[in-house]
């Protein structure tokens, strides 16, 4: 096991289980692409394994500087990205489609996958480590007390799959939560058959109050919203991404 300082201010909690590691790296099929960004590596336990895959391109970002500094001593020759990935200009990262993956931080991993989400025709694939409730909502179905916002759109795009989850006790420091690894790859729909941008609004209006019908969340949203669809007697969690895209059909004939 790698001995790694940890930066708790980060919301990043180091792998140290090269087997975890290694498993991770894994996880991408490079199926469609042959470049790869890795997210947060810290001390690098997993970037080690994914510099053995045979990309073409592999870069890593890291934002703390003393990981930085290790990186560059441990890692000669790896593309390495000091920055905010929230602030990187994705469009021009790569010539051509890429993966995403990493052990990511808690703090940002659904900032992270709404980036993805805005470059969906570049991400083909993310692959990696969140909080384990967040892993099982981003994969879960409708009816799931779990499925919500995340689960919708990220499976409007892609296909969503959760593959194995992670002790806490394999971190350093450990976290307090158990974690899961999942993968997301493009779905094959290069758009949806509704507006995207107001899709994007019905799905997060449905959402925001869950406890009630789609009749009384979308109203304080949308003061078009009346009673003869009978998708606005369901609550959110109910609506397949199909039926919220037909939903946004049904709103965009109203507001017209």
């Amino acid at each position: 096991m790698e001995r790694v300082k940890a930066k708790k201010s980060l919301g990043q909690h180091f792998l140290r289980d090269k087997a975890i590691a290694r498993k991770v790296s894994e996880t991408l099929t490079g199926n469609g692409y042959d470049c790869v960004l890795e997210i947060g590596p810290g001390m690098g336990v997993l970037t080690r394994f994914l510099a053995e895959r045979d990309f073409a391109d592999f870069r890593v970002i890291e934002i703390d500087g003393e990981s930085v500094s290790y990186l560059r001593e441990n890692f000669p020759g790896l593309h390495i990205i000091e920055g905010d990935f929230l602030r990187l200009p994705l469009d021009s990262l790569f010539s051509r489609k890429f993966a995403i993956t990493g052990n990511f931080p808690y703090n940002i991993s659904s900032q992270i996958l709404f980036r993805v989400l805005e470059h969906r025709e570049r991400v083909i694939e993310l692959t990696g480590m969140f909080q384990k409730e967040v892993a099982e909502r981003i994969c879960t179905g409708p009816g799931s007390k779990t499925y919500g916002i995340l689960s919708v759109l990220v499976q409007a795009f892609y296909s969503a799959k959760y593959l194995f989850t992670v002790s806490e006790n394999v971190f350093s420091p450990p976290p307090r939560v158990k974690s899961g690894v999942i993968r997301i790859t493009r779905n094959g729909k290069e758009h949806l058959t509704c507006d995207e941008e107001l899709f994007f609004k019905v799905v997060k209006a449905g959402f925001n109050q869950r406890r009630k019908t789609l009749r009384n969340s979308l109203r304080s949203a949308f003061s078009c919203v009346t009673d003869n669809n009978p998708l606005l007697s369901l609550r959110p969690e109910q609506l397949t991404v199909d039926q919220f895209i037909d939903l946004t059909n049904w709103v965009a004939m109203k507001i017209r």
